[in-house]
């Protein structure tokens, strides 16, 4: 093993052998995030030279819930927990020498052209090897898209020192109940894993609920609901 991958290794069981993670499940229905981007993308590449993801919605709606369950962008310290006022994302991505983190810094005072920059920005210094240590030092809480390799369900590792991690998924067209009829609707599953040494389940399932209702509908973030 090359020196990233045994470090990516070490890592990865320090978390299993530290945490009591457990995963909790959910899914949600794309449809109103793919129309804003299908409606806004000519206009957004335009005004700001960089095309809209899907990556800057979440890291939105997983901002939003941080705010609301502060606990989990908190950290165990010895005896003690460690509450933050920032949220400071990692964003997984898959280099060419193996997985690596680096930090979207201060995510809550972003909007989406500034979140699709910096991972723009990362994400090429991360293809090209360029990475430092101080763009991956850090971060509060980490999102792992699974699914742009097509991956349906998975419960991923939490990011140590963190205490949670969400996982992203695939898209797939799927029959669901909308107001008593069935309809295909473009639906994504997302799994957080998190340590529930720190974290309740309640905690848990009402954070992975709040990303849920951000990203179905982005205007609950306007207004704060």
């Amino acid at each position: 093993m090359n020196r990233m991958r045994q470090r990516i290794a070490q890592r990865l069981k320090d978390a299993q052998n530290t945490n009591a993670m457990l995963t909790t499940f959910n899914e949600i229905d794309m449809s109103n995030v793919m129309e804003m981007r299908k409606k806004h993308q000519d206009a957004f590449l335009k005004r700001h030279n960089l095309k809209l993801g899907f990556m800057s919605a979440f890291v939105k709606a997983s901002v939003f819930a941080l705010l609301d369950q502060p606990v989990v962008n908190a950290v165990i310290d010895g005896p003690d927990i460690v509450y933050r006022d920032y949220v400071d994302v990692s964003v997984a991505v898959a280099a060419p020498k193996g997985l690596v983190v680096p930090v979207v810094r201060n995510a809550e005072r972003m909007n989406y052209a500034d979140i699709e920059k910096a991972i723009m920005v990362l994400g090429e210094k991360a293809r090209t090897g360029s990475l430092a240590i101080e763009d991956m030092d850090g971060g509060t809480f980490t999102i792992s898209n699974g699914g742009v390799f097509g991956s349906l369900c998975g419960t991923p590792i939490i990011n140590p020192p963190q205490s949670a991690i969400l996982g992203m998924h695939a898209i797939v067209e799927r029959p669901v109940a909308v107001a008593g009829k069935i309809e295909i609707r473009p639906m994504m599953y997302v799994a957080l894993t998190y340590d529930h040494r720190l974290i309740d389940g309640r905690e848990a399932v009402l954070f992975l609920r709040k990303i849920k209702s951000a990203v179905e509908d982005p205007r609950v973030i306007l207004l704060d609901l």
